[in-house]
């Protein structure tokens, strides 16, 4: 009896053993559910000195774009550049819409800076009213919008507002004074391999094509008095390629910039 009840108790605890309810076995559960993940080490922050692009780089692969808070934030912005981004007051405000993303975040993260002067956008880049995630979220709406460079055809049966609301899309910028075929040789041997044939821009360098000439101009003459920097690797704004250009010579290219949005 001694030895059948001595088999009974090793049985019993082997059974126990294997049990989910104790023994080795659920050491070896616990064990496994107490296992922590491997920490992933966050990338390091950019250093301040590198370029922005590479920045602005890293926060789009970083970020996910809401458009609805996009749009929520532009009813900020539409005060001044429209609801569509069309801008206004014909190029007091220029337009933003189809904008390049990352020329978009860049120029925000540099008024955000204060290493782009602009009274009327101080107030709103504080990083109180403008932290680094709203500006992903408002450039890439922005860039989102499409706007027509021809008016619509309308139905008798469209209202007043839809026609309105049509309209304010289109944008179109009226032909500059100049010598179009001289501003076009003049464009694509100094202008097109950073701003594109089209004038489309490329990533962190802005879209030309359907921006204000006032604009376009004003921003030229901030360039040359070295008030903004042109080209960031160029230093020395008198050897910079604004400032080599005779007056006439950035007519003509405006001019024919008026040229391809049409």
């Amino acid at each position: 009896m001694v030895g059948k009840s001595s088999k009974y108790v090793f049985l019993l605890a082997a059974v126990l053993a294997l049990s989910p309810a104790g023994g080795l076995a659920a050491t070896k559960k616990v064990a496994k559910k107490t296992v922590k993940a491997p920490v992933v080490e966050a990338p390091e922050a950019a250093p301040a000195n590198k370029p922005v692009v590479t920045q602005i780089s890293a926060a789009i692969a970083a970020l996910k774009a809401d458009p609805e808070t996009g749009r929520q934030i532009n009813g900020v912005c539409a005060a001044c550049h429209g609801d569509s981004g069309q801008g206004g007051k014909k190029g007091e405000y220029p337009r933003l819409a189809g904008q390049n993303v990352e020329y978009l975040m860049g120029q925000l993260h540099k008024f955000k800076g204060r290493n782009r002067s602009n009274m009327p956008m101080f107030p709103y880049t504080e990083e109180r009213e403008l932290p680094d995630e709203d500006i992903v979220h408002i450039s890439a709406y922005l860039a989102s919008i499409k706007l027509d460079t021809a008016y619509p055809v309308f139905k008798d049966t469209d209202d007043a507002l839809t026609r309105l609301q049509a309209t304010e899309k289109v944008l179109n910028i009226p032909r500059s004074e100049g010598d179009i075929e001289a501003g076009a040789k003049r464009y694509k041997s100094e202008c097109a391999s950073c701003h594109g044939h089209t004038g489309m821009g490329k990533r962190a360098v802005p879209m030309l094509t359907g921006q204000y000439t006032v604009y376009l101009k004003r921003q030229i003459d901030k360039f040359i008095k070295g008030e903004r920097l042109h080209d960031e690797d160029e230093k020395d704004t008198s050897k910079e390629l604004l400032s080599q250009l005779k007056p006439e010579e950035i007519r003509d290219i405006l001019a024919y910039l008026t040229t391809l949005d049409d």
